[in-house]
């Protein structure tokens, strides 16, 4: 992890490449315990019949993608910390598909040592589905 003086507006977090299956997408579902309730995330058919082109990830799925990006760009050390994540879901994210997870810092508050990141996740058409906001503040 880089020292707050190290960052600069402008810096990238990612791209994070990843794939994320029908049945991690099920998995998940029944782990956070909506499998049974909301059938967009685990039934083909049941997410079509609300108009959905087919199984989508959860939203806080997604928020946790994206938490993970800016969580592994801030590191274990100790030196810094996510204190909030926003997110505002534009598009379902469908599973058996790539997605890519990125972010940039768009602003940095010397005051207060804080980091400001724009986060989204993206298709492969480059298309942003969910987008977001973090903030990160570093150890003084």
């Amino acid at each position: 992890m880089k020292s707050f003086q190290e960052i600069n507006v402008g810096d990238t977090l990612g791209p994070l490449e990843l794939h994320v299956s029908k049945d991690q997408v099920r998995a998940y579902a029944k782990i956070m315990g909506f499998g049974d309730i909301a059938g967009r995330f685990t039934d083909e058919e049941a997410a079509k019949k609300e108009g959905l082109p087919g199984i989508i990830l959860p939203g806080n799925m997604s928020l946790g993608l994206l938490t993970k990006l800016v969580t592994d760009w801030i590191g274990a050390d100790g030196g810094a910390r996510l204190s909030r994540i926003g997110t505002t879901y534009r598009v379902p994210v469908q599973p058996d598909r790539t997605i890519m997870i990125h972010g940039f810092v768009t602003n940095t508050n010397a005051a207060d040592r804080t980091a400001e990141i724009d986060v989204w996740v993206e298709n492969e058409d480059a298309e942003r589905l969910v987008t977001g906001t973090a903030t990160v503040e570093f150890a003084k």
